[in-house]
């Protein structure tokens, strides 16, 4: 549906937290009935710009328009009341509740719940015939997958009366499969009228879903084209200012010895619940093994596991040696000294102390390096931070400057911080969980170069990552988990997206 006046329009809006200009002088129209993408590189302003749109902050200067009406928006209850609902990358749902209560909440007619619960029953009856969004509203969160979890965010900004929807990062942890069931719901949206702003860095779902782009770079609107007659090239080097090699650039592997072999590994949650259900596999010298899978299917545990982060049962060989899944040198120091280092998946919380410099982060796990020790009581300090400032310069670390502390640092520039550590010890074996979550198209190219060189120097590296575009083009073999179990093998040049999209939601094809 075409209108004359932009379901959204946003003037001169500028936003800094202290020195940082997060947002600079920012306008953007968005027109009625349409999908339109904005993309970025981490620390872009993306998220800041949509977070005064929905009204968790305040803009510095700049104004809203709200189909063509001035709209001051102080909070998200004014959002709400204007006619915008967002569906955040984090869902925010209470787990333990119903999808009908989860509806409601918030949005109740009075102090008497049964009513606003009969009211929401019928609504929710209605939109899932409109909009195809099936959701049992008896069920707990908690019981249903992250799809189903997905739908009932939009059905709250639905029921809430939205005319215009933000989602943040919508296909993160969706399989293929219900990335696609996603983006026919948004046409449907689309289709009746509704207003979509899709925030994403997967440039094939921008390609795909969306009729309008705009890229910011630095906390500023640098362009916004039509979809249709823009291609991922041009908007890569758009957002980061410099042509982007979009395809990993590496040549076929040689695989060597068996540098990880595991057997029959089994692992338990801290509620006695397995997780990891008797796996096995292998992984050589100069390959890289990549383990595709929705978030939550066991691949968390795996590496935890293989990085002496938690136990499990089971027999891990590396290097032709048993490795302790339990009890004394069953730790991450002991698995550093046996030729192991890890990138874990969360690298906030496991791969930084956030409040600690970057050359503190850098001896992170590595202190008792000799390098690092001026005698026996004391670390050499300054070598250390000289140390650092190679590695920053080597891996491109902005800015490299090893005094700042890991919060100060954008996510991707964390990230590199936490992969220079890793790869530079030239490990046996690498271990590595999303390397690029979050991270910018910019350093996604860069981290991919790493992690090839590291194998193409005769490393074995297992990858553990949603992205199955990262899988597809990193991995020299793939397995598939689901459930703690790995449903098949296959080599990329065997298999495609729908394949093991259908691998990683358990449904079996040809023989594993």
């Amino acid at each position: 549906m075409t209108g004359t006046s932009p379901a959204i329009e946003l003037r001169g809006i500028s936003k800094a937290f202290g020195p940082v200009q997060a947002n600079k002088d920012i306008s953007i129209r968005v027109m009625p009935g349409t999908i339109h993408g904005i993309i970025g590189e981490n620390g872009a302003g993306k998220s800041t710009l949509m977070s005064i749109l929905y009204g968790f902050y305040k803009a510095d200067a700049g104004e809203i328009f709200i189909n063509g009406k001035r709209t001051e928006i102080p909070d998200s209850q004014a959002a709400i009341a204007a006619g915008i609902g967002m569906v955040f990358q984090h869902f925010k749902l209470v787990e333990n509740f119903t999808v009908l209560e989860n509806v409601v909440l918030g949005a109740e007619d009075g102090r008497l719940l049964r009513p606003s619960l009969a009211k929401a029953r019928k609504i929710l009856g209605e939109l899932a015939v409109e909009y195809e969004l099936n959701v049992d509203p008896d069920s707990r969160i908690d019981r249903i997958g992250v799809g189903m979890q997905q739908r009932v965010e939009i059905l709250k900004a639905l029921y809430r009366q939205a005319d215009i929807l933000i989602l943040d990062e919508p296909t993160g942890v969706l399989t293929p499969a219900e990335a696609d069931q996603l983006f026919r719901i948004l046409d449907r949206l689309r289709a009746e009228g509704k207003t979509i702003i899709l925030i994403t860095h997967k440039l094939r779902e921008i390609m795909e879903i969306t009729d309008t782009v705009s890229v910011m770079r630095r906390g500023e609107m640098t362009a916004t084209v039509r979809t249709a007659g823009t291609g991922p090239d041009e908007l890569a080097e758009l957002m980061v200012g410099r042509k982007v090699l979009l395809r990993v650039d590496k040549a076929p592997a040689s695989p060597g010895k068996t540098v990880l072999e595991v057997q029959n590994l089994r692992v338990r949650d801290q509620q006695g619940v397995e997780r990891v259900k008797g796996i096995d596999l292998t992984v050589r010298a100069g390959e890289i093994l990549g383990v595709a899978g929705v978030a939550g299917n066991g691949q968390s545990e795996l590496l935890e596991v293989l990085g002496g982060m938690r136990p499990g049962a089971g027999t891990v060989m590396l290097n032709g040696v048993p490795l302790a899944l339990e009890g004394r040198g069953s730790d991450g120091q002991s698995r550093r000294a046996a030729g192991l280092a890890h990138v874990p998946e969360d690298r906030q919380r496991e791969g930084l102390i956030m409040e600690f410099h970057a050359w503190e982060n850098v001896a992170f796990g590595y202190h008792h390096d000799p390098a690092y020790q001026r005698n026996a009581m004391l670390m050499d300090n300054a070598a250390l931070r000289r140390d650092t400032q190679a590695k920053m310069e080597k891996f491109d670390v902005r800015p490299p400057d090893p005094w700042l502390t890991a919060r100060n640092f954008s996510g991707g520039n964390q990230q590199k911080i936490v992969v220079a550590r890793e790869i530079e010890r030239n490990p046996d074996l690498l271990l590595v969980g999303q390397p690029t979550r979050g991270v910018d198209i910019g350093a996604i190219e860069f981290i991919h170069r790493q992690i090839v060189a590291l194998r193409d120097q005769g490393a074995a590296i297992l990858l553990v990552s949603v992205e199955l575009d990262e899988i597809l083009s990193l991995s020299d073999r793939i397995a598939v988990i689901f459930d703690g179990r790995m449903m098949g093998e296959r080599l990329p040049a065997q298999t495609d997206e729908t394949e093991l999209g259908l691998l990683m939601a358990g449904v079996s094809g040809k023989a594993a």
